[in-house]
């Protein structure tokens, strides 16, 4: 599934250059992730950039964009493409 930014971001602006599908980009409030874009860093690394630099813990798995981990991969094999 496709992460999201919760309203505890305090736009900081540390995980948009993290994000290697450059799906993180200002909103009105808060930062905001473009499910389209975003594979949670599958096919990049192990583990969601954005997660691990974030400093409040304000990033989270969108229950409303559930993908499969193969569904991620296809996703990041036609963002690569």
């Amino acid at each position: 599934m496709s992460l999201v930014i919760t309203e505890g971001c305090i736009n900081c602006d540390v995980c948009v250059p993290e994000c290697p599908n450059e799906a993180i980009s200002q909103g009105d409030d808060i930062y905001l992730i473009d499910p389209a874009r975003c594979t949670e860093c599958v096919g990049h690394f192990d583990e969601e950039q954005c997660v691990q630099i974030c400093p409040v813990d304000c990033i989270v798995h969108d229950e409303a964009h559930a993908e499969t981990r193969a569904e991620l991969m296809a996703k990041f094999e036609r963002l690569a493409a």
